[in-house]
């Protein structure tokens, strides 16, 4: 069962929409999960080349300045999104000059494809280091990293614990401390948070969501979302679709 849950995880990050051009929901997706720090779902989502990406729109006649277009479009969007999501803007802006700058000396279209993700991955990593700008421990790092990378299990504070080595009580004295919150309360508003992509980015049934993210029933999934949100995962998806189309058409 943990197998199919990992599988239904990886399907909703691998996930590929086939319109002729650039579909919406996988856009807005993409450039969520590098706000959202996620990099090992950037990095899945970064595995098609720039170049071979469907739909891709003709901006120039010359496919090397075509590229270097959507390049500069795309690191702009990335920039935008990181700012959102709590980048300072003086660096979210410095490092798109930085990666403009060395897509304009590129001079072949490969190399441009090359520096995509990796463009994406340093936003990805610098939003996830914004996470933890107030941790001090190493090993409370350590497991927020963790609890991201397994977002489709059941994670447990002795699980935590053996991870990073420590104590099970001082590992949740000390994430307390600096993190704010207990453990299974931050685990439980990470899940809730990636609910709320896959309500918004994905056909995923609340029924599939709440299994894949190890939930213990779709009733308690339902239960917390709703004492979360205000909101039904029902009726936070049919509301936010529409807020999503709103902000993309007007973007």
């Amino acid at each position: 069962m943990s197998f199919q849950k990992e599988l239904f995880y990886k399907d909703f990050v691998q996930r590929e929409n086939e319109f002729l051009r650039a579909p919406y929901n996988p856009e807005i997706e993409f450039y969520a999960t590098i706000k959202a720090g996620d990099v090992e779902k950037v990095k899945e989502l970064c595995k098609d080349a720039l170049v071979d990406k469907p739909g891709l729109g003709k901006l120039s006649e010359d496919p090397l300045q075509n590229l270097k277009f959507h390049f500069v479009v795309t690191t702009a969007l990335v920039a935008r999104y990181c700012i959102q999501g709590g980048m300072d803007l003086s660096a979210a802006y410095s490092l798109s000059d930085f990666y403009i700058q060395k897509a304009d000396r590129c001079k072949k279209t490969s190399e441009i494809s090359a520096l995509h993700p990796v463009m994406c991955i340093d936003y990805a990593k610098r939003m996830r280091s914004l996470r933890k700008n107030a941790i001090c421990s190493k090993q409370v790092a350590q497991c927020i990293d963790y609890i991201y990378d397994h977002l489709h299990a059941r994670i447990t504070v002795e699980e935590l614990a053996e991870h990073v080595k420590l104590n099970t009580s001082y590992l949740s004295r000390l994430f307390k401390k600096e993190v704010g919150t207990s453990i299974s309360e931050y685990i439980r508003r990470q899940k809730l948070e990636t609910a709320k992509n896959m309500l918004v980015y994905s056909d995923y049934r609340p029924a599939q969501i709440a299994s894949t993210l190890a939930f213990p029933s779709q009733s308690y999934f339902t239960e917390i979302f709703h004492k979360y949100t205000g909101l039904t995962p029902k009726e936070y998806r049919k509301q936010n679709f529409q807020n999503t189309l709103s902000d993309g058409l007007g973007s």
